[in-house]
């Protein structure tokens, strides 16, 4: 950074500044890890600087070219040809395109081998075509710059493909990283940088790294035209979270950790540069490891389509048995009969009465080559046609384009389409996926008094239905005005009531900020400023100076800009300061404050400067506070505090936590607001808010002395108990704390999540939630999306305190099992309607869950919960649940993520989709369909799937329907024949009619029939269960129509044979039959002269067409009039147009379609009023006890009873 900012920033040593942070050498022998290098599993050697040594053995190693693609030119036409081969029917078609050069065929060898090399061509063209797609994709990762190291201190953009192992790259600002790297040095002095992880792990809090010490001088260009060092390290693996290794620099060792590692794929924040070196490149990268190849993909109407085909094959061998059987046993017994056939004299093999045996055998050969068109070759390629259109209209949909980021929705490949309808489960992603990577301050509680409205779309909505007002309503049921703040909070409870009914009647769509009241802070409502989301006009606009007890507030304040390791960042168009710290949490804090009137404005390695409102003057003023020390946050703390000495002299610990750190923490007297804040907290983490408590003390001068020495010998001392000892010595003085409030932030949803989750569980799919973070946070965004609500009971999967430190698994695993066994014992006991289950499992639980002997007991008690939430879940382990759930299940499960830690789930699963958002294309490169939101899940599965689901079933039945009545009318005729194997039609009149004209209209049915519109779909979610329930593609329906064909193929057959034989179609008794037409080539002639008048031939075959269909429509009349299914009753009202005529009729049938869900926006709402009328219930009859028991009602009750 070239300003003076940039340059005070980057003297602020951090190392120095954190006290718990592992930024500091080990403290542990690390002798027997660093024997282990040279061993097999350690024997990676990295020259640095000299990256040509790696090009030749034995130190080579792969380049970073990364692929994602199925094919390469080598590997396309066996892998192709072997994908092809896998459906049955194929198979099939090379037999007898191989029987067609052999005397036995009926038909000319090219008839045969013609169809089969077209189908497969179309499949493997059509496959080469999606594979270069994702070539295309994978150029665009592979081609992007860095700045690579040539020699003599000169660094030049290369892509990222081009580089090798011991490369020295310089990485800027917000820039990923190429490959796996060495921290050699950045831009700060102590050689510290911040990595965003998210793509890796989930999580959004920035990571501390730091280099070693003895590489911090290279630190400039120039430097690096003499560095030479050598790497001796582990081997590749896709462990993310360990490295052993050593660097060997200017003729010493020093012990490498993962602290100096930075991964492949993880974005370098709030750090201007780094220098690092190569040590594992492309496919050795620890991102890339922790993915696999993209596997082939089939859908289950296309696996159950093979059995089909085997049923179908089982005919024709059934058939062609007959046939040859007919054959032999017609010859043997009409030989003397048709003496003029001179079977003994014309020897032919196919008719020899000699050996009927060997005849019969030849016959049945020639039967399956004859009967094979009731094997539907043209199905395949239909199928690939239409999926191929199918595609190119989801692509099109421009209810699936996001105007924001120009993007559409993609399918990447189409062999999937219909498996859009029929999936039953769903594994997300949580950052990036279901949140935007913003934080928004939302809400606050300052001395017991909650700011920043409490009206949420549940409220809203809930309200609405019940006709009350909700804030006024809430406000008498908890009792607030007992907490000694009585007047002031009776002021918002009563000032708001008007100001709430118009909230409660407005339109929720409007965008306009002056439709809303700026008390109330609705959720969904875009924030005017970035990460402040924040309407209160108590507090706003200078208005908090005006309430009582301002000293409190203030210091609430001070806390919120002074507890922090934010970095301020001047803004060059407002004067607004901007800020970069570890976790977006502390943006936000940072963001609030300035809007409240405390601009964090100035760090240095020692001091904060803050320009506050003085509340007495109504004037900004600045102030500096020294920065005595820092105790930073962690997963074990859960807390952080900071402690400074104002100008004054005086000296403050300002803390921030989690609320049972807190509360644990606080002196008697500082309990004032307790009761009322743990209230408002409850309330914030039901709106899915991610709070902390702000607490604080004043520390003697003295007493800070004599802590701060204890405090310095802690932070000195280097033996293995550092750790421990810094955590009794922080405990001494984060005690005896005055609870000031808490602060609520939203973890921004993306656009429409919580109104998609709900039409998801509506449609029937249950959801599962995989996240890297901490279990709190995951339970917050469970409750913001609505995929847990308040009466909906959490079963805790986790280890007890006791079991963590124990490292005896067989304790473990029972443990784990005792709380599954109690889980599962708990369901089958409650009645499972009014009692939903969500199940939470953390890491290390998970870990243990997912062992060969635990894992069923773990799904039987998943299954049977309406939602799970996994935390802390690695790479692998998304994986690893995802295809564990598709065995125990048998369900079809899509899972959607959008970082490289999401990739092997989204492989893994039936159905991948990648979010197309800001953090890479990874999840999408993996992929089979991309979205640029979440939102348009709904979308995808509701509407397209359920339509394609429908083409694609009804395209095969079609064909099914088509062959058999086609392929047994050539069965009739070889019995009508004499079982002599005579072919009724043409063979490439067979071929065309296969293939070509009675695939036409099928193709375009499949490409845009409809049974309801999307917005029909979309209003009635309900109909997508047609596909979890395979109800268009069930066994019960392919014999259904097996038998129609049966049925068309005999009255086409009989009616034909029997009608038309016996006449004669001109006067010279020539009849126009199939023999006729097929070798005349007077065929024009033949149909105007000879079938053209003949007015039989036109009433035949209008009696055959509906003799035919017949079957069917006394089958659809019966079912449409007894037995409807949901789209037809819909299709009946849309058709009588009585959803316009008869608006309550169609919202009946709406209401009808929902399923009893467990999960989403409307089973919240239906929970919510439920919870209110029981509150409502108990107030009742909380006032009529107190009326009853009060002495003015006895006194008159005995006035009345008393005699007069």
């Amino acid at each position: 950074m070239s300003g003076p900012s940039g340059r005070r920033k980057q003297k602020v040593k951090w190392s120095k500044l954190y006290t718990f942070a592992c930024l500091r050498p080990s403290t542990t022998d690390s002798a027997p890890i660093q024997s282990l290098l040279g061993q097999p599993g350690f024997s990676r050697v990295v020259f640095c600087n000299e990256s040509q040594l790696h090009k030749i053995k034995p130190h080579r190693y792969p380049n970073n070219y990364v692929s994602t693609t199925k094919y390469n030119l080598l590997t396309f036409l066996p892998r192709a040809i072997l994908e092809q081969f896998c459906r049955v029917a194929n198979l099939y078609f090379l037999l007898a395109a191989v029987l067609s050069i052999t005397p036995l065929t009926p038909f000319t060898p090219i008839s045969l081998i013609a169809p089969l090399v077209f189908v497969m061509g179309i499949s493997m063209l059509k496959e080469a075509v999606e594979d270069w797609h994702r070539f295309l994709q994978d150029r665009n990762v592979n081609s992007r710059k860095v700045k690579v190291h040539v020699g003599n201190g000169l660094f030049v953009q290369k892509s990222w493909e081009s580089l090798c192992v011991g490369d020295v790259v310089k990485v800027s600002k917000n820039e990923y990283f190429p490959s796996d790297l060495l921290l050699l040095s950045s831009s700060y002095e102590d050689g510290v940088c911040y990595v965003e992880t998210m793509n890796l792990d989930g999580e959004t809090n920035l990571k501390a790294k730091r280099s070693l010490e003895a590489t911090l001088c290279l630190d400039d260009n120039e430097e690096f035209s003499r560095f030479k060092a050598t790497i001796r390290c582990e081997d590749p693996n896709p462990s993310l979270y360990t490295f052993v290794g050593n660097l060997e620099f200017i003729n010493e060792s020093y012990p490498l950790s993962p602290t100096q590692i930075l991964l492949r794929d993880s974005k370098l924040r709030n750090t201007e540069y780094i220098y690092g070196v190569v040590i594992f490149s492309g496919p050795d990268a620890k991102a890339v490891r922790n993915s696999m190849r993209a596997p082939s993909k089939r859908s289950k109407v296309e696996r159950k389509m093979d059995h089909v085909i085997y049923v179908l094959f089982a005919m024709m061998v059934l058939i062609s048995s007959i046939s040859a059987a007919g054959s032999a046993l017609y010859t043997e017994s009409e030989k003397e009969k048709r003496w003029y056939l001179r079977l003994h004299e014309n020897v032919d093999n196919l008719f020899d009465p000699s050996d009927p045996v060997l005849s019969c055998f030849l016959q049945f050969l020639r039967s399956l080559i004859l009967y094979g068109y009731l094997i539907p070759i043209s199905l395949y390629v239909s199928i690939e046609i239409v999926k191929v259109l199918q595609a190119m209209l989801i692509n099109k949909d421009l209810g699936m384009y996001d105007e924001m980021t120009g993007k559409t929705v993609k399918a990447r490949t189409s062999n999937l389409n219909e498996e859009l309808g029929q999936v039953e489960m769903i594994l997300s992603d949580k950052t990036g996926t279901l949140t935007c990577n913003q934080m928004e301050f939302r809400k606050c509680s300052i001395e017991g008094i909650s700011y920043g409205g409490e009206v949420n779309e549940v409220d809203l909505a809930a309200s609405q239905r019940m006709n009350i007002d909700v804030e006024r309503y809430r406000f008498s049921l908890d009792g607030s005005d007992s907490t000694g703040r009585s007047i002031e909070m009776f002021d918002l409870s009563t000032a708001d009531a008007s100001i709430e009914k118009e909230i409660l009647h407005c339109n929720h769509g409007s965008d306009d900020p002056k439709a809303q009241n700026s008390r109330i802070s609705i959720t969904g409502k875009e924030s005017i400023i970035k990460g402040f989301n924040f309407r209160d006009d108590r507090l706003m606009d200078k208005m908090w100076i005006y309430r009582s007890n301002i000293t409190d507030m203030v210091t609430f304040f001070r806390v919120m800009a002074l507890c922090h390791t934010g970095i301020p960042v001047e803004n060059d168009q407002s004067d607004r300061m901007m800020y970069e710290a570890e976790s977006p949490e502390e943006v936000a804090f940072l963001i609030a404050a300035q809007e409240f009137g405390f601009k964090f404005c100035e760090r240095t390695q020692s001091t904060m400067v803050l320009q506050e409102l003085d509340p007495s003057s109504g004037l900004v003023v600045k102030r500096e506070y020294k920065l005595l020390n820092l105790l930073e946050f962690n997963s074990s703390r859960k807390r952080m505090s900071v402690i400074v000495r104002n100008e004054d002299g005086e000296v403050f610990l300002f803390c921030k936590g989690a609320d049972d750190v807190i509360f644990e923490r606080l002196a008697d007297n500082g309990r004032t607001y307790q009761q009322a804040t743990t209230m408002h907290l409850s309330n914030y983490a039901e709106d899915g808010l991610r709070t902390m408590v702000f607490a604080y003390k004043r520390i003697g001068l003295s007493d800070y002395e004599d802590w701060n020495s204890i405090f310095t010998k802690a932070k000195a001392t280097i033996s293995s108990e550092r750790v421990e000892i810094l955590e009794n010595a922080s405990e001494m003085i984060e005690k005896d704390l005055l609870l000031l409030g808490a602060v609520a932030v939203e973890d921004k949803l993306q656009k429409g999540v919580p109104e998609c989750i709900d039409k998801l569980a509506q449609a029937g799919l249950k959801i599962w939630l995989l996240t890297g973070d901490k279990k709190e946070t995951a339970i917050n965004i469970g409750y913001a999306c609505s995929l847990l609500r308040q009466d909906m009971k959490q079963l805790h999967l986790k280890l007890s305190t006791k079991l963590e430190s124990n490292h005896q698994v067989k304790d473990v695993k029972e443990e784990i099992l005792l709380q599954v066994e109690i889980y599962n014992q708990m369901i089958i006991q409650e009645d499972r309607k009014d009692a939903p289950f969500a199940l939470v499992v953390d890491g290390q639980a998970l870990e243990i869950s997912l062992s060969s002997n635990l894992k069923h007991q773990f799904f039987s008690l998943a299954m049977n919960c309406d939602v799970v939430i996994c935390c802390r879940v690695s790479p692998k382990q998304k994986a690893l649940i995802t295809r564990l759930a598709k065995q125990h299940s048998g369900k079809t499960i899509l899972a959607i993520g959008d970082g490289a830690n999401d990739v092997g789930m989204i492989q893994e699963a039936d159905i991948g989709v990648g979010i197309s958002g800001m953090e890479g294309m990874q999840a999408v490169m993996a992929s089979d369909f991309s979205l640029p939101q979440f939102h348009f899940l709904e979308r995808l599965l509701i509407v397209h799937g359920h339509w394609c689901y429908r083409r694609i079933s009804k395209m095969i039945l079609y064909f099914v329907y088509k062959n058999i009545a086609f392929g047994l009318a050539l069965f009739y005729y070889d019995i009508y024949t004499g079982f002599s194997g005579q072919d009724l039609y043409d063979d490439w009149y067979m071929v065309m009619f296969n293939v070509l004209l009675t695939s036409l209209p099928v193709i375009s049915l499949g490409v845009l029939e409809q049974d309801v519109s999307s917005d029909v779909c979309l209003q009635f979610p309900a109909l997508y269960q047609q596909g979890q329930k395979n109800i268009c593609f069930s066994w019960k329906r392919i014999v259904g129509w097996i038998l129609n064909g049966i049925l068309a193929s005999l009255a086409i057959f009989t009616l034909n044979i029997y009608i038309l034989s016996p006449a004669a179609f001109d006067q010279d008794g020539n009849v126009a039959d199939i023999e006729h037409i097929e070798y005349s080539r007077n065929v024009f002639h033949i149909f105007t002269e000879a079938i053209g008048p003949a007015s039989m031939y036109w009433i035949v075959t209008l009696l055959v067409v509906v003799v035919s269909l017949l079957p069917y429509f006394i089958h659809i009349t019966i079912q449409r009039s007894f037995y409807p299914m949901d789209d037809h009753v819909i299709q009946e009202i849309k058709q009588y147009r009585r959803d316009i005529r008869d608006s309550s009729s169609w919202l009946r049938e709406q209401e009808k379609s929902k399923k009893m869900t467990q999960i989403g926006f409307s089973a919240r709402v239906d929970a919510k009023i439920v919870n209110l009328k029981e509150q409502m219930h108990q107030k009742r009859k909380s006032v009529y006890f107190s009326l009853t028991n009060s002495p003015i009602y006895k006194s008159m009750m005995r006035r009345e009873t008393s005699p007069h």
